[in-house]
């Protein structure tokens, strides 16, 4: 760290602990000024946390250092951040479509004239700046009538104008057609020639290439290092980002690969934007792995499969049988069921019981004539449940908002394994939950395998995917890209996933 020329921005011991988790453990970051600084790592390795710490989003744990010109600084907030001449991107723009412009980018430190808000003063102030920037519109645009692509002028306008040293850019390239990505590329080096250092976070192997002067990695919340540009090469990166110790998961044997016949058939599935024309089978007892990169389309794809949401194109088959799925009801009824990866806000209902979180999808078969239910039944089910999938509760009454992650997912389910399903659709599977009930719910995928339901894993989790899938797909950019395991003849590993995940694989090809 101390050999690094002129580090305009320096983050020694940086650690976060939120309530049982440690995202991040004594993380180190130096960035010189007039550089590109990639920031790389797998889902969760910290990149976020870290860069919500530097924005003053977050407060580091005791002993973190921050220095800026050398000087030791404390960043109180975002506020504070702005002051030290921090701005960040995120990939979620952060404007005001109703807005112009010049309001956008004067947002809380507005220009008045006897009391009032000068917008003609704050349109003049701007002009140059949208100038420099090589802008098609101006000051007075609202921000709602322009492209992706144009926003993210206005967002580095708004750095520039509070005068940022140090530009933070997150995953700027997902919504950009090539040639947008292309003019931000030209602009992302003018800005380094002007002196600004820019934290550059993707995933793609060939922007890195592309633009950095340096790439630093995190693993699993730690620093495992810093290449210079001469350093750079796919095979060090991939080993850097996936290296770690695996004795802790659930491991499967991949060598016997013995298929039953087809249950899902999916075919040509797409919505024109965020998935093209994707294709795909399951068979009975098999576990498919959906592994990608955040903005992959994995859960784009399940979605439309299940009927969430609709699609342009395609055909699903389930047991040889053309079926048309156009909602969630649609697929449930043909055997096929989806457990959603925000089991919070889109699966569990928080203040009902853990029973009845079981039995809803299943309580019309308690049904008497007259529309009662039969109340003892449904309580059997539920004790079955909770019995079968190891749910640690001590009164099946209790609210099911009150249970730890493990456990919710487990309840969750266990409402969709009460349909009897053919195929089971797992979004991120085990986020939020810990060590132990993830080895729980690798068993019962195991169990369910082994009974002939045809199940697909979708994770962020490479050791997961690893761990789990008798086969793996390869997602990027809203399309399939490899098969591995099964007949395909490439190894199901986690540096051939990142390989074939970030576009390595092809930059490795196309250099040999």
């Amino acid at each position: 760290m101390s050999n690094d020329p002129c580090p305009i921005l320096e983050m020694r011991h940086i650690s976060k602990t939120f309530p049982g988790v440690k995202a991040l453990k004594d993380v180190q970051l130096s960035i010189r000024a007039g550089e590109i600084h990639s920031l790389m790592g797998e889902n969760g390795a910290g990149k976020s946390t870290l860069m919500k710490i530097l924005s003053g989003a977050y407060v580091p744990d005791a002993g973190a250092e921050i220095r800026v010109d050398g000087k030791a600084v404390t960043i109180e907030g975002p506020l504070s951040a702005k002051a030290l001449g921090i701005a960040v991107i995120y990939q979620e723009l952060s404007l005001c479509p109703n807005l112009s412009v010049a309001e956008n980018i004067y947002l809380g430190r507005e220009l008045r004239r006897h009391g009032l808000v000068d917008r003609k003063a704050m349109q003049a102030a701007c002009a140059g700046i949208l100038r420099r920037l090589g802008a098609s519109f101006g000051p007075a645009t609202e921000v709602a009538s322009l492209s992706i692509a144009e926003r993210q002028l206005v967002e580095i306008a708004r750095a520039l104008h509070a005068e940022a040293r140090i530009l933070v850019m997150d995953e700027p390239t997902t919504p950009l057609s090539s040639r947008e990505t292309d003019r931000l590329f030209a602009l992302i080096r003018q800005l380094r020639a002007d002196g600004l250092a820019i934290i550059y976070i993707s995933h793609r192997m060939s922007e890195i290439y592309d633009l950095s002067d340096r790439v630093s990695v995190l693993r699993d919340g730690t620093y495992v290092g810093t290449l210079e540009r001469a350093a750079l090469s796919a095979e060090s990166l991939v080993q850097m980002m996936v290296g770690r110790d695996l004795s802790g998961f659930y491991t499967k044997e991949h060598a016997a690969y013995d298929p039953g016949r087809v249950v899902l058939a999916a075919r040509h599935i797409g919505d024109g934007k965020r998935v093209r024309d994707c294709s795909f089978d399951v068979h009975a007892g098999e576990v498919l792995g959906i592994a990608g990169l955040v903005g992959a389309g994995r859960t784009e794809l399940a979605r439309m499969v299940f009927g969430a949401d609709p699609r342009s194109s395609g055909e699903i088959h389930i047991d040889g049988l053309p079926v048309d799925v156009r909602t969630p009801l649609d697929a449930i009824r043909a055997g096929l069921v989806y457990l959603t990866e925000d089991r919070k806000a889109q699966g569990l209902f928080l203040d009902m019981s853990v029973r009845d979180n079981i039995n809803v999808c299943a309580c019309s078969l308690d049904a008497h004539p007259g529309g009662l239910l039969d109340r003892a039944r449904g309580k059997a089910r539920a004790a079955a449940a909770i019995a079968s999938l190891g749910i640690r509760v001590g009164d099946a009454r209790r609210n099911v908002g009150a249970l730890s992650g493990g456990n919710q997912q487990k309840v969750l389910l266990s409402r969709l394994l009460e349909i009897k399903p053919r195929v089971l659709i797992l979004d991120e599977p085990t986020r939020g939950v810990d060590i132990g009930a993830k080895s729980e719910i690798y068993r019962i995928i195991n169990e369910l395998a082994r009974s002939g339901v045809a199940i697909v894993v979708i994770s962020s989790e490479l050791p997961e995917i690893v761990g789990t899938a008798d086969r793996v797909l390869v997602m990027r950019e809203g399309e399939l890209v490899a098969e591995l395991g099964g007949h395909s003849g490439e190894p199901i590993e986690q540096a051939t996933i990142i390989e074939y995940a970030t576009g390595a694989r092809q930059t490795l090809l196309a250099a040999a």
